[in-house]
């Protein structure tokens, strides 16, 4: 186990795992890198790698990734993954099946799901491109896409297996959402500020956000994931947003000190949404806003805009 603290690519060819499925079991459950440097990406230290070794061990071996992931953070930094032998059941996996459970969303989502397992892109290109033509973002977000890419992510989480699922339908999404951003590019300058917090990779909602502005006829800016708290106050700094909104999907990346840098700022936007599960109501800083829903979100944004317009 080296001593230096490694990257995510090097951590996952020392285990044997995508760097997806590391990003899963980070934002999942808690098991990221610990060593950060201002401005610089995390890294894993040989205690991280210790408590991912146990984690892979276990989910191998037919153990929930929950209650790996569990023990694995229970785990003292000199732990092995030998150590939790007992836990283990041979033969047996957790969440199995060929399907994508989807809930109680309707007969799109579950043919969206179906022809999500076949790999199969001009189907699932078609069903969201008819969706956001008669529903609109908002309604095609929350009763088609959020439930079938909900289900890849537990389906992942129970199995380590869909990767390829989720990467050929989060690709479609993106595109789709895209094209509809682009045909709706809205004329007024942008005032809204749309980024994922520092060490967030799950855009997809993002994408969403802009593209229910775009239909709205708001402008915007996406920085994206992953940024850092110094760009992000340089951006706001440069191009002065009425809004700003900070996205994370975890509790490992929603840290409020990221929303309490932005409320400090000297072009201080007029708005801030602290958008996604990852935060936690009762630790944002007093002023954050936090909607619950995708709809709420754009709500918010279109009646400051309209506030502001009078």
């Amino acid at each position: 186990m080296a001593d230096e603290p490694l990257s995510a690519g090097a951590v996952a060819r020392r285990l044997g795992v995508a760097v997806t499925t590391l990003r899963t079991w980070h934002q999942r459950y808690g098991l990221g890198p610990s060593e950060h440097t201002p401005g610089q990406h995390r890294r894993y230290t040989s205690a991280d790698l210790a408590r991912l070794e146990i984690m892979r061990r276990l989910t191998a071996d037919g153990v929930s990734p929950a209650e790996a992931a569990r023990w694995a953070r229970q785990a003292p930094d000199r732990a092995r993954a030998e150590d939790f032998a007992p836990l283990r059941r041979p033969g047996i996996r957790d969440g199995g099946g060929p399907t994508i459970p989807v809930g109680r969303a309707g007969p799109a989502a579950r043919g969206l799901a179906r022809a999500a397992m076949r790999l199969d892109s001009p189907e699932i290109n078609r069903t969201i491109t008819r969706a956001l033509a008669t529903d609109g973002v908002v309604a095609t977000w929350d009763g088609l896409l959020r439930p079938v890419l909900a289900g890849i992510g537990e389906r992942h989480a129970a199995t380590a297996g869909l990767i390829e699922v989720e990467h050929l339908v989060s690709r479609c999404v993106s595109e789709a959402l895209a094209t509809v951003s682009r045909a709706a590019a809205p004329g007024a300058p942008p005032r809204v500020l749309l980024a994922c917090a520092d060490e967030e990779q799950h855009s997809l909602p993002m994408e969403a956000l802009a593209a229910a502005l775009a239909e709205a006829g708001v402008g915007y800016r996406m920085l994206g994931a992953r940024v850092p708290v110094p760009a992000l106050l340089e951006a706001v700094s440069r191009t002065g947003p009425a809004v700003v909104v900070l996205w994370s999907h975890t509790r490992a990346t929603a840290d409020p000190a990221q929303l309490g840098a932005l409320l400090a700022a000297p072009r201080r936007p007029l708005l801030v949404l602290a958008a996604g599960p990852g935060w936690s109501a009762d630790t944002l800083p007093a002023g954050v806003v936090r909607p619950t829903q995708l709809g709420e979100a754009v709500d918010l944004i279109v009646t400051l805009r309209d506030s502001l317009a009078r």
